[in-house]
């Protein structure tokens, strides 16, 4: 009799690969399935603009707090991490910052924490160059004119930098910081098409700069075969609102992206309990892009929100997604309770008397040439909504039909039981 062989126990026993990989049919099945729905409504992703299909949340996540270095100016914040993980898990992907936030800190951070969970290409990083990123470095670099401005040799020094930094070998948009007044629309255009090529970075945003300066580059970049500007950033806000003149409108017609920094008025859009309470609190930050809010505008805010059961802050946010299409607000955030809050504000339905309260709060004047379009024979009130049918040199000879503007996104609300299932 031929003894059967025994186990060897001392070694580790290997599985059945049938039993770890899965079948062709489970395989299928899954291919066709849908995916889980999302968390939030931050999880929905929309299109970053007509001439940039990636797919971003509605609202971008701040990255001018992620670090602690600037903490006197934009508030004390949680553990940076703790930060990008509470956003990441309600779906969001879209992270804002730029090579001089928090003295360099703020990319170093982001790109470490992609870096370790390992999501990298879920993530749409946006940095900037043009700031004068290693102003805090002087005494080791004393000569830094060319840390700084719009030239070729400030962008491939600063998008070397980020690219390190980031722990990434390309960045999803590059943005203009602001306009230097030395550099010529050629050579910037062609700077940043060159980073393009290389698959350094993939679109190209411009922020803080004039119209006519974003059409003319828009313009040669055309007419030359280059990347054009797909996004614009820029200051605006129930308080503030100035680009609805004619940065809007521009984007609009240029098919760029608009992404609002300071959306929540630089922190100063408050409930008249918290007003008080900051009155009283002799360390209440004191933001260097803080903006005078009147308390009218405030009040306006706060009535709305009660009757929607909301947030002062989210009807603020709802008031930009009201506006155009592709709106995409930064929020910056100092607490995980700041993120999980920022969902709100994509689910509110705001009604033409709520956004006329507000303006009544907020007076604009759009100054020539709009005034001049519409309606300052009239005593007319500007906003976005308005049309050809509205120019009041029609007005005054005949009666016409226009278009109206694109409608902006539905609000998406996102209810606990889908968020369960």
């Amino acid at each position: 009799n031929v003894p059967e062989p025994q186990e060897d126990v001392s070694q580790p026993k290997l599985s059945d690969p049938a039993d770890t990989i899965p079948s062709r049919a489970d395989i299928t099945m899954s291919f066709f399935e849908y995916p889980p729905k999302p968390k939030s409504a931050l999880g929905y992703h929309r299109i970053l603009s007509p001439t940039a299909s990636v797919k971003v949340s509605p609202i971008c996540l701040g990255g001018i707090g992620i670090g602690h270095s600037w903490s006197s100016i934009f508030g004390k914040n949680e553990d940076p991490f703790a930060l990008l993980d509470a956003y990441f898990a309600l779906g969001g992907n879209f992270i804002d910052t730029s090579n001089i936030y928090n003295s360099e800190d703020s990319e170093r951070l982001i790109g470490e924490w992609m870096e370790k969970r390992g999501v990298r290409d879920q993530i749409v990083l946006a940095t900037k160059y043009t700031a004068g990123f290693r102003s805090y470095n002087r005494e080791k670099e004393p000569l830094q004119s060319n840390f700084t401005g719009n030239s070729a040799k400030s962008m491939h020094i600063s998008v070397r930098e980020s690219l390190k930094k980031l722990r990434t070998d390309y960045i999803d948009v590059l943005y203009v910081h602001w306009w230097d007044w030395a550099t010529g629309v050629e050579e910037v255009m062609r700077g940043l098409h060159a980073h393009v090529m290389a698959k350094e970075v993939l679109y190209l945003g411009v922020s803080n700069t004039p119209a006519w300066v974003v059409v003319k580059a828009n313009a040669f970049a055309r007419a030359n075969g280059l990347t054009p500007f797909s996004v614009y950033q820029g200051r605006w806000n129930a308080g503030f609102r100035d680009m609805e003149a004619e940065i809007i409108p521009m984007c609009e017609d240029q098919g760029m992206a608009i992404v609002p920094w300071a959306a929540l008025g630089g922190g100063k859009f408050l409930t008249a309990e918290e007003r008080e309470a900051r009155d009283k609190d002799p360390d209440a930050r004191k933001s260097s892009h803080g903006q005078e809010v009147s308390v009218a505008l405030c009040e306006a805010l706060e009535k709305i929100a009660k009757e929607k059961g909301a947030t002062l802050r989210s009807i603020a946010l709802a008031y930009l997604f009201h506006q155009s299409p592709y709106v995409f607000p930064i929020v910056g955030v100092n607490t995980v309770a700041h993120v999980e809050a920022i969902p709100e504000a994509i689910g509110i339905e705001l009604s033409k008397a709520d956004i006329d309260l507000i303006h009544e709060a907020s007076p604009f004047d759009p100054r020539f040439p709009m005034n001049f379009a519409f309606g300052y024979m009239k005593g007319g009130k500007y906003d976005l909504s308005l049309t050809a049918a509205d120019n009041q040199q029609y007005t005054i000879a005949a009666w016409i039909d226009a278009p109206p503007k694109p409608l902006p996104y539905k609000p998406r609300k996102v209810t606990e039981t889908e968020a369960r299932d």
